[in-house]
C-alpha cells in the first residue's frame, strides 16, 4: 500500500540524560522517528526514509515495521556509519551536548563503553553543501514514495534538502521542510529562495529564523512574510516553550499557538514530533491553524517521555482532548 506521507530525515543511536527519570543509553532516535512518532499520533500511513550502517541493529528496524511503518526507504549501507548522538539536559531545560563523561559522571553514572571515543558535532559550523553521508537521497526513495501527497522532510544537509525538494515538485504533493541551521544565514540567503519555491510548509525555529534575517528586521512577523514571498503557502516558527508563531499566505492571518502545559519529562524530538503533527493535521484539514494544533498536540505529548514513539503509549484519548483545550487557547493576532 502506498504511504500517504513520506519522512525523510536522519537516524541516529542516542544517548540522552533527561531532565528528570532515567537515562536512554544507545536507543533508536533521530528526527526521522521523532517526526513520525509525531505523525504517528494521528496517521500511521509513513514511509520513511533515511540511511544507516551496517552495524545498526537490524531488530531496530524490524520493530519500525511491526509499528506499521514502511521501511522500504531507509537505506543499509555496506560500511558502518557513526550515528551516536549524546545530549544532557539540566533541571532546568538547559541542553549540552559536549563533555559527555562529565555529565555521566556528576550524575554518577557508569560512562557506557559504546561512546567510548564519541566526539560532537557543531552542526552550526558544518559547510551547508558538504553532503551528510547519512542523509537519504532521491536514489534510495521507492516509487510509491515519490508519488506520495504529503513529504515532510527533517533537517539535512542544504544539498540534500534541495535535491529531495525538487524530487517532489509534483503539482498535487506537499511539502512541508524543517531547515537545517548551518545554512539559515544571510550569505546563503539567495539559494534558500531557489529551494524554497517548491516547499508549501516552512517551519524553522525562532532562533534560526532570525538568524537568516540577522542585520536585516527584528520582526518575526515580517520575517515570515519575507520568507511566504519565494514560495511556502504556511510559515510556522517554533518556539520552544513560547509555542508556535504561524502565518497563513493564503489568508493573509497571523496566529499565535501557545505550548500545551505539559509535564517536562524528556524534551529531545518535541520540534520533530511537532512537524510530524502538523503535516497530519493539514492533511486532515487542510487548514493551518488546525495543523498547527495538531502539531503542537503531538510536541506535548513527546516531551512527557523518552523515546521517539512515547506519545502512543499514552492513554486514549488523550491527544484529542489535548487537541479541544489548545483550540480555545489560540488567537489571530
Amino acid at each position: 500500500m502506498k504511504p500517504t506521507f513520506v519522512i525523510a530525515g536522519k537516524i541516529q543511536r542516542e544517548y540522552i540524560l533527561p531532565p528528570a527519570g532515567l537515562p536512554s543509553v544507545d536507543q533508536p532516535g533521530g528526527s526521522l522517528l521523532y517526526a513520525a512518532g509525531g505523525l504517528a499520533v494521528w496517521d500511521s500511513k509513513i514511509g520513511l526514509a533515511a540511511r544507516v550502517g551496517n552495524d545498526y541493529p537490524p531488530a531496530w528496524l524490524k520493530s519500525l515495521k511491526k509499528r506499521g511503518l514502511d521501511i522500504g526507504g531507509i537505506r543499509v549501507q555496506e560500511q558502518a556509519l557513526d550515528l551516536r548522538a549524546f545530549s544532557a539536559y539540566t533541571d532546568k531545560n538547559e541542553k549540552s551536548q559536549t563533555n559527555a563523561v562529565s555529565h555521566f559522571a556528576r550524575r554518577q553514572l557508569k560512562f557506557p563503553k559504546s561512546l567510548l571515543g564519541y566526539q560532537p558535532v557543531d552542526e552550526t559550523q558544518l559547510n551547508p553543501h558538504d553532503i551528510d553521508p547519512v542523509a537519504p537521497t532521491a536514489l534510495d526513495l521507492p516509487k510509491a514514495f515519490r508519488d506520495a501527497p504529503y513529504i515532510h522532510i527533517c533537517p539535512l544537509d542544504f544539498t540534500s534538502q534541495s535535491q529531495l525538494v525538487n524530487l517532489f515538485r509534483g503539482s498535487n504533493q506537499t511539502v512541508s521542510l524543517d531547515p537545517a541551521p548551518n545554512y539559515m544565514v544571510p550569505a546563503l540567503w539567495r539559494n534558500l529562495r531557489v529551494t524554497l519555491q517548491g516547499v508549501k510548509i516552512f517551519s524553522p525555529s525562532e532562533e534560526e529564523l532570525r538568524a537568516l534575517f540577522w542585520g536585516e528586521t527584528n520582526d518575526l512577523w515580517e520575517m515570515m512574510k519575507k520568507i511566504s514571498e519565494y514560495g511556502p503557502q504556511v510559515v510556522i516558527v517554533k518556539r520552544g516553550a513560547l509555542g508556535q508563531s504561524l502565518y497563513d499566505a493564503v489568508q493573509n492571518k497571523k496566529y499565535e499557538i501557545p505550548a500545551y502545559p505539559a509535564r517536562l519529562g524528556d524534551p529531545t524530538g518535541a520540534g520533530d514530533a511537532f512537524c510530524g503533527g502538523f503535516l497530519a493535521g493539514f492533511q486532515k484539514t487542510n487548514d493551518p491553524l488546525k495543523a498547527a494544533l495538531h502539531g503542537s498536540v503531538s510536541a506535548s505529548l513527546k516531551i512527557e517521555g523518552s523515546g521517539p514513539f512515547y506519545q502512543l503509549q499514552v492513554m486514549p484519548g488523550l491527544a484529542e482532548a489535548r487537541l479541544f483545550a489548545l483550540e480555545q487557547m489560540a488567537r489571530e493576532v
